[in-house]
């Protein structure tokens, strides 16, 4: 059963607007709500620059060299098929929040925090600017649990087939996609049933019916619609494709979409820049946000989990 929500009133581009200090500059951003978004992030750097010289872009990029080669159509069907299982581990989905603490994201510039800090910064960041859209702060919580597919209860797959940036395997691979250029050694890069637009879809085809490259959004996509999760459509978009940046931020692969998606597609952007600009040394206190967050996940999921 497919449960939509109302949409938000706004343009499909989430309004972010400057707020100047007392000399008239400009120094912060502010989201829809009221958020304010810190002017860097948790390296004291501007968000999603892969091409700063930092202590971490070089391991970025090596991390997106060997993704990009290695992410392709046989690989991600043969994930889908042995993860779709869903026989690894029973469990619900707090202790998988407090499981994925043993998980730093190696792809990402801006954050080396447990990830449960990230999650719970999230989720409390939308929480105060949209109050009454429960389904979203907890779609903030969960966004991520995927990630413990890199822990050994989970067959331990390497952090390039968990993290990272996503986007369809099937089709050519648009040059928004950071680190484009190491597409070149993947399998389907030159095989013409792969690498043209439209590949192996159709215009208008849906989300739903493309391939995405591998990881943790997929396989929660995976946990939460095979378990009867409730959320909303748009709780499971926003999960599966949040690192999908070639849509959300750059507007390639539309001709994919089909009505469903470009409505949901709204959710994600406003979504997204909390999932983005979130990421800094904001302490969060745990357990006196958990009984609200719990009382979300009954509502939304079941007791206990298959994985």
């Amino acid at each position: 059963m497919t449960i939509l929500v109302e949409q938000p009133d706004i343009a499909v581009e989430v309004e972010e607007k400057k707020v100047s200090d007392q000399t008239g500059e400009e120094n912060e951003l502010v989201l829809d709500g009221g958020f304010v978004v810190p002017p860097t992030n948790a390296f004291g750097r501007t968000f999603r620059d892969y091409d700063v010289n930092s202590d971490r872009s070089d391991g970025v990029e090596e991390f997106y060299r060997i993704n990009h080669i290695n992410q392709s159509v046989d690989f991600v069907k043969r994930m889908r098929e042995e993860y779709g299982k869903l026989n690894k581990v029973e469990m619900s989905i707090w202790e998988c929040c407090e499981l994925l603490n043993e998980v730093v994201d190696e792809s990402d510039p801006d954050l080396d925090e447990p990830q449960i800090e990230h999650l719970l910064q999230t989720a409390e960041a939308i929480r105060k600017d949209y109050p009454n859209e429960g389904w979203l702060h907890l779609t903030a919580l969960i966004h991520d649990l995927g990630k413990v597919l890199h822990l050994p209860a989970f067959g331990e797959l390497p952090q390039w087939a968990v993290v990272g940036d996503t986007c369809p395997v099937g089709c050519a691979f648009d040059e928004s996609i950071v680190h484009h250029k190491h597409f070149k050694e993947n399998p389907d890069y030159n095989n013409p049933a792969y690498n043209t637009k439209y590949g192996i879809y159709s215009d208008g085809c849906g989300l739903d019916n493309v391939l995405m490259s591998w990881g943790h959004d997929d396989y929660m996509y995976l946990v939460a619609k095979e378990n009867k999760s409730t959320l909303p459509s748009a709780g499971l978009f926003i999960i599966r494709y949040h690192s999908f940046y070639a849509l959300h931020r750059a507007g390639a692969y539309t001709h994919l979409m089909n009505a469903e998606d470009i409505e949901n597609l709204k959710w994600l952007k406003i979504f997204n820049k909390y999932d983005l600009y979130s990421k800094s040394k904001v302490r969060i206190d745990v357990e006196k946000v958990k009984p609200y967050y719990l009382s979300l996940i009954e509502k939304y999921f079941p007791a206990k989990l298959r994985w």
